[in-house]
């Protein structure tokens, strides 16, 4: 072989090990800046917590847990993970969230003050204190806007108490719309209306926010008509509604709340409707008791007492054997024929524990959880011998079975999900999961070990991701 094929062949060695090692160092850059943009992506998208499926959880003080917060909850796997808490007051419990869950608010009694953050950043975006307690809770939209139900708010100029606070956290200003006695509100989806329920009242005040004048608006004190405010008469001590498009299914809550007797009815619970385009009210339907509603579809699940006690629970067939001596009812209204096969039929009537009933969560797998407060307690969780029931009821809507399980206290929070089969519940102060797809007969039913870790009362929970 010649020299010249020999530098010939070595010429062409050196020019394929460059090429080969500059591919390589191009791969590798290549593979580094993606690297840095999988990165970079997550940092700017991700919650500082690094979680993706996250529950939060209010927790107030005890006697060795000195300050409240928010806890947050893993909830793929049920567990409380090393993130700091978000800051809520001493003592957070009712929570309400937007409906694209960028925002978080929690009340706080100890102070009466609502506490807001911001579920992207996990941070606080600021709190109000408002003039009294509240129940009642709505953030409509996206944008740092609530309305809290004060029903002893001191209006200045007025004899009567109550009004609806408006809480804008992108200006921290807290203005009102006087509403007398105002106890519960409810928004349509945009929040363009708003829904107000008064203690002892038979009429539903309907409200246009936008038009209200700040720092305080009187248009419900008017004796003319306006473009702010408009009560609708009518209906028997109306406690609750839920919007479906223009028109609101109003529950009626009768009797239990102090009404009269209706035609036909001596309890005066009922449903009806009202039309938010033109404030026409529809014809009663009867129901057993009404406090609080689910609508799915066309069904409206609708559960209440009916009476201050509710009925006897021996006079419900459906009832079982149990030591309580009153239960409460759940209707189902059809509202395409706007019917209940269940009113006052002993024979069909649903049974379910009793109590005030103001928490409802319908499952994945269509389990519906209703839950009550100042219910009658039978036995201790801690020491079940023979029967233990609190104030969570569980209704099968394949058959409408009911299964009270063994547990104790009020039900504050009810949260299920869309890709697991557990809802979580806030009874008695503890978090339980429970597994809807096991025979919730058995108490093994909590997983794991019945409860989530959180030391505090737990007085709500809810889910600030969609899962």
């Amino acid at each position: 072989m010649s020299l010249g094929a020999c530098r010939l062949k070595k010429s062409v060695k050196k020019s394929v090990n460059k090429s080969m090692k500059r591919s390589v160092l191009v791969l590798v850059l290549g593979l580094c800046a993606s690297l840095c943009l999988i990165s970079c992506a997550y940092t700017k998208t991700g919650p500082p917590s690094g979680l993706a499926n996250r529950v939060l959880a209010s927790q107030g003080v005890t006697s060795t847990f000195t300050f409240g917060s928010l806890e947050i909850i893993n909830g793929i796997y049920d567990t409380v993970p090393r993130v700091s808490p978000l800051s809520a007051g001493n003592s957070p419990g009712l929570m309400v969230v937007t409906p694209s869950l960028n925002i978080a608010a929690a009340f706080d009694a100890s102070a009466n003050a609502v506490y807001a953050v911001d579920t992207t950043k996990e941070t606080s975006i600021g709190n109000v204190h408002i003039p009294g307690p509240t129940s009642s809770m709505v953030f409509p939209t996206a944008n740092g806007t609530g309305y809290a139900a004060v029903p002893t708010a001191t209006v200045n100029g007025l004899s009567v108490l109550g009004a609806v606070e408006v809480m804008n956290f992108s200006t921290s200003t807290l203005t009102a719309i006087a509403v007398a006695n105002a106890q519960t509100v409810i928004s349509n989806s945009g929040g363009s209306q708003l829904l107000v329920f008064s203690n002892d009242s038979d009429s539903v005040t309907v409200i246009a926010p936008a038009n209200a004048i700040p720092p305080v608006d009187f248009s419900c004190y008017a004796t003319t008509a306006n473009s702010i405010c408009t009560a609708v008469p009518g209906f028997d001590r109306p406690v609750w509604g839920i919007i479906s498009g223009n028109t609101a299914y109003i529950l009626n809550c009768g009797a239990e709340c102090g009404g009269p007797p209706a035609l036909g009815n001596p309890n005066g619970a009922s449903v009806q409707t009202l039309d938010l385009s033109t404030f026409a009210v529809g014809t009663p339907v009867p129901v057993n008791g009404a406090t609080i509603g689910f609508l799915n579809g066309t069904q409206l699940y609708v559960a209440g007492n009916g009476t201050p006690t509710g009925p006897p629970c021996a006079s419900i067939a459906s009832a079982a054997k149990t030591a309580a001596t009153y239960c409460g009812t759940l209707d189902i209204v059809d509202t395409t024929t706007m019917t209940d096969p269940y009113f006052n039929n002993p024979s069909t009537e649903i049974a379910i524990t009793d109590g005030y009933h103001d928490r409802i969560d319908l499952n994945v797998v269509g389990q519906l959880f209703i839950g009550s407060h100042d219910c009658t307690n039978i036995g201790n969780v801690g020491n079940p011998v023979g029967e233990v029931r609190g104030c969570l009821s569980i209704v099968h809507t394949s058959d409408n079975s009911v299964i009270i399980p063994p547990d104790n206290g009020d039900v504050n929070g009810l949260q299920g999900f869309t890709t697991r089969t557990v809802e979580y519940v806030a009874e008695g102060g503890n978090l339980r999961v429970y597994d809807t797809t096991q025979d919730i007969l058995l108490i093994n039913d909590f997983i794991p070990e019945g409860t989530i870790d959180i030391v505090g009362y737990v007085g709500d929970v809810k889910a600030i991701d969609f899962f």
